[in-house]
């Protein structure tokens, strides 16, 4: 599934427990349909020390995917979650709109 959000896009949780929360795409997972956003969906990990790797050990917080479909892209304009579209231009590019407000995305 080809999704229209990107990486570094500013979101907002749409559903479940991080409900209202905005933040930024960390990384997008297209095998399972979900997205890492900033700060969202936060679970902590128990981990062992890896000398090799300088990790250290103990609990470790760290962001979990939440499934694209629970999140929409906040436009810039005019601040609020909203679906995009796509405009092609004369020169055949393909550019990003907000729905509400009709501006491009960056």
């Amino acid at each position: 599934m080809k999704t229209k959000i990107r990486k570094d896009d500013k979101v907002m949780v749409i559903a479940g427990k991080d409900k209202g929360k905005i933040g930024k795409v960390l990384k997008i997972l297209p095998k399972k349909d979900t997205v890492l956003v900033e700060k969202v969906n936060m679970v902590q990990r128990h981990t062992k020390a890896n000398p090799y790797a300088q990790q250290p050990g103990g609990i470790i917080e760290k962001e979990a995917p939440i499934h694209v479909s629970n999140v929409a892209v906040v436009c810039d304009a005019c601040t609020k979650p909203t679906r995009v579209g796509y405009k092609k231009t004369e020169d055949g590019k393909k550019l990003r709109y907000c729905k509400k407000c009709n501006e491009v995305f960056k």
